[in-house]
């Protein structure tokens, strides 16, 4: 695997808007997905505002780092836009008129019937040392360098323009210029189990990696990605490369394992409740329905989810729920005993084979001494058992009831599999 040379590029979003967080860099992001593709190397991602000494130092930093230097943004015709001088200037060339682009512009204003002004036209004053890149849907050209062994590519910050560019151009000039690797990436998903965790469990795994695959974790919301990244020549190979090391790990936490690449949680609910044929219903209280949310957002719910309640008060979760009213005045409704009654309440109610609820303290207030901000239960019942698990969780709301959220769907995704000991 070694028919290749791995190259790398940096991505500069040139523009203050930017920084002030007017606009989102979608660019950038959909950039580094393509040059995967094609398989180079994103080592850095630079947002520069519009300032000469920031983004000529962002040149010259780029340049020693990358082998391919993509720029968005700048390009128009107005004072404040200086990424066409700059690259003049640190190319120590002219800018001058291309006949070219100004022919290109003119017929992009006719199209529309409007005029060419003078300051359109300067659109079509390219650096000396640039190759012009027709823009067949905008008027800012690209601009192509090769300099120093490197290559450098300048496209406008509108996001349909450049990927106009990138598509037509710069995909098919990087892959003519370099012999490029295959990048395969795979990424396993768990959940229950916290990174440092999960990197103490599969560290002897990760220390004997072949030396063409990379680990990296990725943690989210009570969640952990594992992604796997393979290098090489032949995608065959590596896809089997792959699969072998995660054949390999799998024994150490099948367990958490939920589900592979794009898959989320409660895609991964509802495939394995259509496989065993079985429905769910839930009871909600802290949550507010946003687990009930989660799984109906996925196309076919309808064939496992029964429906939801969502008894945010006492009053409701004994005379709709008919959770005893005792339970209630001696534990409360954050207590074990009541959750239990919620999850096996709901699956009768609703002639569901798996009953989940939830009911806590989501906060910011609300909460006392024995029962702080962010004490939350939920429980699973089925098949004549109920499974109860009371969680810690942080000081704020939306957090408290999206990890309530990952909990609960992961306690159901065990008790299917049968896997809760």
């Amino acid at each position: 695997m070694t028919n290749y040379k791995e190259i790398t590029a940096e991505i500069l979003a040139i523009g203050d808007e930017l920084l002030y967080g007017q606009i989102i860099d979608t660019n950038s992001h959909w950039i580094s997905q393509e040059l995967d593709k094609i398989g180079v190397r994103v080592v850095r991602r630079t947002t520069v505002g519009d300032n000469r000494d920031s983004i000529m130092a962002a040149f010259e930093d780029a340049e020693k780092r990358a082998d391919i230097i993509l720029m968005t943004g700048g390009l128009g015709p107005t004072n404040d836009d200086l990424t066409k001088p700059l690259l003049a200037e640190y190319f120590n060339c002219s800018i001058e008129l291309v006949p070219e682009a100004l022919e290109a512009v003119r017929t992009f204003f006719e199209k529309r019937g409007r005029e060419l002004t003078e300051l359109n036209r300067l659109q079509a004053h390219l650096p000396t040392k640039c190759t012009y890149v027709p823009n067949e849907v905008g008027t800012a050209p690209g601009m192509w360098f090769e300099e120093n062994g490197k290559v450098w590519m300048s496209m406008p910050g509108v996001p349909h323009e450049m990927k106009k560019l990138m598509n037509d151009f710069v995909i098919p000039k990087i892959k003519s210029l370099y012999p490029l690797p295959i990048i395969y990436h795979k990424v396993i998903k768990t959940v229950g189990i916290g990174e440092s965790w999960l990197a103490d469990v599969i560290k002897d795994w990760e220390k004997n990696l072949p030396e063409h695959i990379k680990l990296a974790y990725l943690p989210s919301l009570g969640q952990v990605r594992l992604r796997l990244t393979a290098f090489g020549d032949d995608y065959d190979e590596l896809q089997a490369d792959v699969e072998t090391v995660i054949d390999q790990v799998k024994p150490l936490i099948d367990k958490y394992i939920y589900g592979y690449n794009h898959e989320s949680l409660e895609e991964s609910i509802g495939r394995l409740l259509k496989q065993a044929n079985k429905k769910v219903a839930l009871a909600e209280s802290c949550s507010g329905g946003y687990i009930s949310h989660l799984i109906t957002s996925i196309p076919g719910s309808s064939k496992y989810f029964q429906g939801t309640l969502v008894p945010y008060h006492n009053q409701f979760k004994n005379e709709i729920l008919d959770v005893e009213a005792e339970i209630l005045k001696n534990h409360g409704a954050v207590s074990e005993e009541t959750i239990i009654q919620m999850a096996e309440n709901i699956r009768t109610m609703f002639g569901a084979d798996y009953g989940l609820a939830s009911s806590g303290v989501a906060g910011p207030d609300g909460g006392w001494k024995e029962k702080p901000v962010g004490t939350v239960w939920i429980a699973c019942a089925y098949e004549g058992k109920t499974v109860s698990k009371k969680l810690q969780l942080t000081q704020d709301r939306m957090l408290n009831i999206q990890l309530t959220a990952v909990a609960a769907l992961n306690l159901l995704r065990l008790c299917i599999l049968g896997k809760t000991e």
